[in-house]
């Protein structure tokens, strides 16, 4: 199993990425939410990932959060619904809107999807009831930091205590404010003290 890759940036289209991992490029689908998040091309990148293998095909699923993996695998999960049909839900809604949604029994929230017609998102909303909480959805919202550096502040956090959600977010606020080419010392002191608030 695939849970994550490391490496750069070198390919994006309107739903996929490659990102070449020691000289070998992973072609992975994603929703328009997680292409976004990535940056430019050339960029590192740490995204977490899901691989489905069928008879015909393996196909890699690439996500900006875990909160997003955990949302696209109860989407997966509901007959009907496969990997494209499940990013393009993730890419209308995001995690917590999409736990909310079906906490609240909302189908018009969830048909907003390309692809989602009225039955199918009654089903979602229902089937989703009780796997997705919005609560929960928020915990694992911080998105996946970039690789070089910022992985290397988020293990120096992990192994200091601290929780991956707490410390996914606390980097990634540190990387937001002192910049992609922030050293390690910089980013893991200013990482600390956005975790200790």
């Amino acid at each position: 199993m695939i849970a994550r890759l490391s490496g750069i940036l070198a390919e994006v289209t309107a739903d996929s990425a490659v990102i070449d991992v020691g000289g070998v490029g992973y072609q992975l689908l994603a929703s328009a939410r997680t292409l976004d998040a990535f940056g430019p091309v050339g960029s590192d990148v740490l995204v977490l990932t899901e691989l489905q293998v069928r008879e015909d095909a393996w196909t890699l699923f690439g996500f900006g959060s875990p909160a997003e993996r955990h949302a696209f695998r109860a989407l997966t999960s509901i007959q009907g619904v496969g990997g494209r049909l499940a990013l393009a839900i993730l890419s209308a809604l995001p995690p917590e809107e999409l736990a909310r949604a079906a906490a609240n029994g909302d189908k018009a929230s969830i048909s907003r999807a390309n692809g989602v017609g009225p039955k199918l998102a009654a089903r979602i909303a229902n089937e989703l009831q009780g796997k997705l909480t919005p609560g929960l959805a928020a915990g694992l919202g911080a998105p996946a930091p970039r690789a070089g550096a910022a992985a290397d502040a988020l293990s120096a956090l992990g192994n200091l205590g601290f929780k991956p959600a707490d410390a996914s977010a606390a980097v990634n606020a540190a990387q937001d404010e002192l910049g992609g080419d922030a050293s390690l010392d910089a980013l893991v002191r200013l990482a600390l003290k956005k975790a200790a608030k």
